[in-house]
């Protein structure tokens, strides 16, 4: 076995940073297609060919499945991890040396007192390794690749099924073209999926925090999003029009760190809403006041259902209609003084986007309603999705111009449902005995959460919303059946409890990423074989 001792992992964590995968770029697709060539290698895969696969993503890139089979069993653990890494430019003038971790390294020391205290304390131990995708996550894939060649020698009582998918960073497409591979791969072999175990880093809950954690869910997160639409005049007639602009901070007023919006779930607590964009839409400069502006805020979500969530988020957008109303005639009466005049009728509507389609609809028909967003779609070009999303409600705004003002309320990609396996009898029970266990061999303690805080794409293998409650989410994203879907009947159909145990890193997505080393490497990979082998209900 070629991966199983700290210095044959770190070479190949080495050679994993070394390949560029940053989300989207060719180095993400040559990533994929260079851990197919490592495990083609193996004696194993080639007796069994059919059992390593590179599968296609539609916009062209990959992900890879790796099937360890042993025989007369049915019983199987996922092993999912993500291959690509966020982009480097918070590297500065080290930005070519930021997917060369030993050479950083390196350098890093050279450049001691420029470092922030924590990392420059870590690099003082020369037990960390520096780079991006080092922690989050080429580590875990290390890992992961080390227990599936223990695997092949026979070492599990149980089948291992590796994944590995790109596009994590972002909209977590490769997870979502993996969902329904993962059931037509349950439903040929007859398999059992005991548990999807990801290896992503711990995360820290506060800056400085040592303690060690494992993970038996992951958090949610949805991209809410208004639209506002005012009223066009000429900046010397103020009162002829409604400013965009004045809807949207009342809005983001109102949304920005609310901690109604929080949930707590023992002592674990979602942080507020925060604005991710705000923006008027005006191309250009004139003395026309911004008439559409959009906003769009970071939600995150453990228990509650997306319902409650949709109707709350309606009632904001209620609230600041009401409080924009109440300021424009204060305003007239202040103005008034100076002026007398009558002002106009400025009730501003609430819509959410699947209402407004059905009110375009009823005004032009469904086959022009149709042509219009098509004639879009076909001219997308590469616009993001946020902005294409901005872009299709303008589009229904535009053709309903006799409600504005008007704010409404749609949800961008993407989204990732909470996932929780808290109540999950043999998931308890897997992580009672590894934190039983990493305190009598290691003497550390593992503090057991029931969300990773990062997000991840655990959560596309369990769904437990109800159909009702996921449909405020679908009918009202505009881009979903129009680029975007989400595999819900698959998703609902693994319902695969969910473990994530993972190794010790420091500052995921900043410049000073890094990697415990021997934590990684020495203890990490005895903990992950424990921890697979407790699912499998192997003795200890």
């Amino acid at each position: 076995m070629t991966w199983q001792t700290k210095k044959q992992l770190v070479k190949l964590l080495v050679d994993l940073v070394e390949h560029a995968s940053i989300t989207g770029s060719q180095g993400e697709i040559a990533l994929a297609e260079y851990l197919y060539s490592l495990l083609k290698e193996k004696k194993y895969f080639q007796q069994h060919p059919e059992y390593l696969q590179l599968h296609p993503v539609p916009d062209g890139r990959s992900f890879l499945t790796a099937f360890v089979k042993q025989v007369e069993s049915e019983e199987t653990v996922v092993l999912l991890s993500h291959f690509d890494v966020v982009e480097v430019q918070d590297y500065g003038d080290l930005t070519d040396l930021a997917f060369r971790p030993v050479e950083l390294t390196q350098e890093l020391k050279k450049r001691n007192a420029q470092m922030p205290k924590a990392a420059s304390e870590d690099l003082e131990s020369d037990e960390w390794l520096f780079g991006r995708g080092t922690m989050d996550m080429k580590a875990g894939i290390s890992v992961q690749l080390a227990m599936l060649e223990r695997a092949m020698s026979g070492e599990f009582n149980g089948n291992i099924l590796f994944i590995s998918v790109p596009d994590e960073e972002v909209n977590s497409a490769g997870m979502q073209s993996a969902v329904p591979v993962l059931d037509e791969l349950k439903k040929r072999y007859g398999l059992t999926y005991k548990a999807c175990v990801n290896s992503e880093p711990m995360f820290a809950k506060y800056p400085n925090d040592q303690n060690h954690y494992i993970y038996t869910g992951s958090i949610g997160k949805v991209l809410a999003s208004f639209y506002c639409n005012g009223i066009e005049t000429h900046v010397g007639e103020p009162f002829s029009g409604l400013n965009a602009n004045l809807i949207l901070s009342e809005i983001n007023r109102l949304m920005e760190l609310n901690d109604s919006f929080c949930e707590q779930v023992g002592d674990e607590v979602t942080p507020p809403p925060t604005s991710l964009m705000m923006r008027d839409l005006k191309q250009e400069y004139s003395v026309q006041i911004p008439h559409a502006s959009v906003s769009m805020y970071n939600l995150l979500m453990m228990n509650r259902p997306f319902s409650e969530l949709h109707k709350k988020l309606v009632n904001v957008a209620k609230e600041a209609a009401v409080n924009v109303e109440r300021f424009y005639q204060d305003r007239v009466q202040r103005y008034n003084k100076f002026i007398p005049f009558t002002p106009l009728d400025r009730k501003i509507n609430v819509f959410t986007y699947k209402e407004l389609l059905q009110k375009a609809i009823n005004k032009y028909g469904d086959q022009e309603v149709e042509r219009r967003i098509n004639s879009l779609l076909t001219h997308r070009g590469v616009e993001d999705d946020r902005d294409f999303s901005t872009k299709l409600v303008g589009e229904l705004v535009g053709l309903c111009k006799e409600y504005s003002p008007m704010i409404v309320l749609f949800y961008s990609p993407p989204y990732y449902p909470a996932v929780s396996s808290k109540e999950n009898e043999l998931i308890q029970k897997t992580v009672d005995r590894v934190v039983t266990h990493a305190k009598k061999v290691y003497q550390i303690d593992l503090k057991q959460q029931h969300y990773f805080p990062g997000l991840c794409d655990l959560s596309f293998v369990q769904l437990h919303d109800d159909r009702q409650s996921i449909a405020r989410l679908t009918t009202n994203m505009p881009l979903y059946g129009n680029h975007f879907s989400l595999p819900l009947k698959e998703m609902q159909s693994l319902n695969i409890p969910v473990l994530n145990i993972g190794p010790v890193g420091r500052d995921p997505h900043k410049w000073t990423e890094r990697l415990h080393i021997p934590y990684a490497f020495e203890t990490y990979p005895e903990l992950l074989c424990f921890s697979i082998k407790s699912i499998f209900n192997e003795d200890e």
